[in-house]
């Protein structure tokens, strides 16, 4: 099965890649790079990206700032890394929009959900930043909501590793990976997978998820084919 229409969830992290901090160029390019050739086999695609390699709004507020200023810088953080794919993307040969749910017209279209489906339609990518708008939001309840506002098939969360694991795998040799899982496993226990806004609104919408391994090159491709990688979250067909 090919996914016609996908929601890619990105983290901020992913962009900076063994930098610590900031934006790795080849990172950005290799992302681009695999989506250019999903878009060219037909598949309508958008990106929700996290501002983590920048800027966390949980971490801002840990720190003593009122979290709701914390999380607005954070949004703004989701932008330039949003800006960054585009230029990645274009650059690939891919035509790209960024939306963002906090107008700033000189660099970017406002989030308008009929323009944002006419993009894809068109086969644009179209990258979502400033997540959605409001504090006390993740990008992954971004990615949730805005994947049911564009009647998106599926949630791909790419990220650093392979999978949904039972721990985490880089600190227990004997960690296993979880190849299928309902949303309720996820929600009931301490997966760490997104978080628990994101899930609900997921399920209740049905779409599934998909967690894989973005460094791995080709795995976009393959999760679009609807290859068997990663772990899957949703209910049983």
């Amino acid at each position: 099965m090919t996914y016609a229409r996908v929601l890619l969830k990105l983290s901020g992290e992913a962009l900076m890649g063994s930098q610590g901090y900031g934006i790795d160029p080849a990172i950005v390019q290799s992302i681009a790079s695999d989506v250019a050739k999903v878009v060219a086999n037909g598949t309508q695609l958008a990106i929700v990206v996290g501002g983590g390699n920048i800027f966390r709004g949980l971490k801002g507020s840990a720190a003593g700032m009122e979290r709701a200023t914390a999380d607005y810088v954070g949004m703004l953080a989701t932008v330039m890394n949003a800006i960054t794919l585009q230029d990645g993307l274009e650059r690939a040969g891919v035509p790209t929009r960024v939306q963002t749910a906090i107008a700033m017209q000189e660099v970017a279209e406002p989030y308008i959900r009929r323009k944002a489906i006419r993009h894809l339609e068109k086969n644009r990518v179209v990258v979502f930043g400033a997540g959605c708008g409001n504090p006390f939001f993740t990008t992954d309840t971004t990615a949730a909501l805005r994947a049911a506002e564009i009647n998106a098939d599926v949630v791909f969360k790419a990220t650093k590793v392979d999978g949904v694991y039972d721990k985490d795998p880089a600190k227990h040799t004997d960690a296993v990976k979880h190849a299928q899982l309902s949303y309720q496993d996820v929600l009931s226990g301490e997966l760490g997978v997104m978080d628990s806004t994101a899930i609900a609104l997921c399920k209740d919408n049905n779409i599934p998820i998909v967690v894989f391994n973005l460094f791995e090159p080709g795995n976009i491709g393959r999760a679009v084919a609807g290859e068997p990688i990663g772990s899957r979250i949703g209910d049983p067909a």
